[in-house]
């Protein structure tokens, strides 16, 4: 009998999961029926969307508060027609605050629901507690760090590591490297440094007099490096702005002109990056370009930080493989001084961005290069799910 599954992804990020997830459910179980919500693409792998994922996409109080009412109303929705659709499995995918009220809800309302959530909440960094409050509505999670599933096993779930989808992305040649390099009247030689100051307003505004200002330490040991800066495309005029000022006749990738190539070709041609925390430290790892990582937060936000999180670094590539291979400065520590001195002494020593780079390449084999695609074994481990459901379901009927 073909599955039933019902999908929800509530952001773009949790979009791409859902299409890749999608393409391998169809792959391996081709009569399999789904519903759900999802971004263009997911539509792009055939799911009719209940309604626009783009009414779940906020953040923060000052946009959720204005759209409550509309809020509330798609949570209805969904759960009324994830309990209509009797699945065999639910599948919320990401946007733990929408996935898990949704979870609950069709739990109450049809406690047999297989409920599977994709990405595992970060309680090996802060928080540990909300790994037993999603155990109460989640059965199943899928996890993109191999470290991960021991914290969700121990709270009551089962989980499987999947792989992260950074391992599965293309990585541009030398070729590309090349022409990207001309492009920009970059000579081959002149050392290629990108710059990063991260994806929100907040970090950009932040990091970026800081990540500019740590350039002038670095020119004045390799005069002739030449600075990158990818923008994502809501940031851009701001980013390429700001960079206006900065030394090293910036170059500023604005994804609204630049297609992915570009930015993929410009991620192969550097030889090292400064780069604000984050999912970026992945992207920057699987095209395996040195890395120096920089972040700072609110006081009030840093004293949290000291606080509550328990990790010795906050540079994924350190956290998978248990070094510190990849240098970060953070708080107080994110100084121009200090980064710029860090990030010149990397371009300066050839062995030590040789090392790096071994460490980045440790850590995309960990995290699934060269294995299957992370939503192929995203689909066997909600089938397999599915799978054990029914078994223990038969085992427990009389006779």
């Amino acid at each position: 009998m073909s599955p039933r599954i019902f999908l929800l992804a509530g952001e773009p990020s949790g979009d791409r999961l859902g299409a890749a997830l999608i393409a391998g459910l169809r792959s391996l179980a081709p009569g399999a029926d789904l519903a759900g919500v999802g971004g263009p693409e997911m539509a792009a792998q055939g799911l009719e969307s209940l309604f626009p994922m783009s009414d779940l996409s906020v953040m923060g109080v000052a946009e959720v508060l204005p759209r409550y009412p509309l809020l509330r109303r798609r949570l209805a929705e969904a759960t009324a027609a994830a309990v209509a659709f009797a699945p065999d499995a639910m599948v919320t995918i990401d946007s733990p605050d929408f996935s898990l009220r949704l979870a609950a809800r069709v739990r109450a309302a049809r406690p047999e629901t297989l409920c599977i959530h994709y990405v595992a909440p970060s309680v090996w960094a802060w928080r540990p507690g909300r790994a037993r409050r999603m155990a109460r509505v989640i059965d199943h999670v899928l996890a993109l760090l191999p470290f991960e599933p021991p914290y969700m096993t121990a709270a009551g779930m089962t989980c499987d590591f999947v792989g992260h989808p950074a391992a599965a992305e293309p990585v541009a040649d030398a070729t590309a490297a090349l022409a990207f390099r001309r492009s920009c009247r970059i000579a081959p030689g002149a050392p290629l440094l990108l710059v990063l100051p991260g994806s929100r307003r907040g970090e950009v505004e932040r990091l970026g007099p800081r990540f500019g200002a740590a350039l002038a330490p670095v020119l004045a040991r390799h005069p002739a490096a030449r600075v990158v800066v990818p923008a994502v495309a809501h940031l851009a005029d701001r980013v390429a702005a700001m960079a206006a000022g900065w030394p090293g006749a910036p170059v500023v990738i604005d994804p609204r002109r630049d297609p992915p190539e570009v930015k993929r070709a410009a991620f192969r041609a550097a030889d090292a990056a400064l780069a604000a925390s984050g999912t970026v430290s992945l992207e920057l790892a699987a095209a395996g370009v040195p890395m120096v990582i920089g972040y700072d937060v609110a006081p009030l936000s840093r004293l949290v930080f000291r606080l509550f999180v328990r990790v010795p670094s906050v540079t994924i590539p350190n956290l998978v493989t248990g070094t510190r291979a990849v240098p970060e400065f953070l708080g107080p520590d994110c100084r121009p001084d200090r980064l710029g001195a860090a990030v010149a002494d990397l371009l300066a020593d050839p062995g030590r961005r040789a090392a790096q780079r071994a460490v980045l390449d440790r850590t995309m084999a960990m995290l699934g290069r060269g294995g299957d695609p992370p939503g192929q074994r995203a689909a066997r481990s909600v089938l397999a799910a599915i799978d054990r459901r029914i078994s223990a379901a038969a085992a427990r009927r009389p006779g």
